[in-house]
Order: C-alpha cells, then structure tokens, then sequence
C-alpha cells in the first residue's frame, strides 16, 4: 500500500510522518526504515526505526531511488513499512510527473508486502489521478 501526506513546503507534512512512524512502530511486528534528505530529526523518531539519510548515497535520478528502495527490501526480510519524508526530493522528482514511481511503488509494495507513506510537497489538486486515492492527509 502507498500513502502520500500532501501539501506545501511549511504545511507540516513532516509532523505529520514523524507522529504517523513513532506511533505504527509500537504496534507493528515489522521493521520501519525512514528516509529523509538529512539525519535533523534523527532525535525525533524511536530509535526501533531505522533512519536512512538518502543524500550519502549519491541518487542522482527515480529510476536509482527505485533501485535503492529494492536493495533496502533485499537485505531486511522482516522490513513492514517505509517512510519516505521529502519525497519529491529524495527521489529526484522535484518539477516532474510522479506517476510512474508512485505506479512501482505500489507494485513493489505488493510483491514484498512492505508499505509506503510519503511526505510530498504538493497540493492534492497537482497530484496526478492514480495519487489522488493514496492521500491520507492534505494539508
């Protein structure tokens, strides 16, 4: 399952991951990875959750972002969901049409069994129609 939190830069989109992960992480039976373009809120998060600063390692495009998503899922098989904050950045999507990632992404989730939830700086109006359903907070 993929499930986006939308709105713009400065909206709170981020209060909204952090208090979403710390508060799944007591109940799920699961490992939580949460990717983020810096270790700031590294203080923020239980520590049962695995925080991943995207930025050491050198993504240049989505298609490499996918790639790192699945290399990730690869080597944790108890790995249950992934948080993913800055989404449009960390994935190199900033300025462009997310359709296709989101459209892996639910594939990927559904052949690992391992849930998505995104920060994406977006209104829910500039979503493209198959984001549109997957939106669980606009703000």
């Amino acid at each position: 399952m993929v499930q986006l939190i939308v709105g713009r830069k400065g909206k709170g989109k981020t209060k909204q991951l952090l208090d979403k992960v710390n508060t799944e992480v007591k109940t799920i039976a699961g490992n939580v990875v949460y990717l983020d373009k810096s270790t700031k809120h590294m203080f923020e998060l239980n520590n049962k959750i695995r925080l991943i600063n995207v930025t050491d390692y050198m993504i240049s495009n989505s298609d490499e972002f996918v790639g790192f998503i699945c290399g990730i899922i690869s080597q944790d098989h108890d790995l249950q969901q992934m948080y993913f904050d800055s989404f449009l950045k960390i994935s190199c999507l900033e300025g462009q049409n997310i359709e296709n990632v989101i459209n892996k992404l639910e594939s990927i989730s559904k052949e690992f069994n391992v849930d998505f939830v995104l920060s994406v700086s977006l209104d829910e109006h500039e979503l493209p129609e198959n984001a549109k359903s997957k939106v669980i907070v606009s703000l």
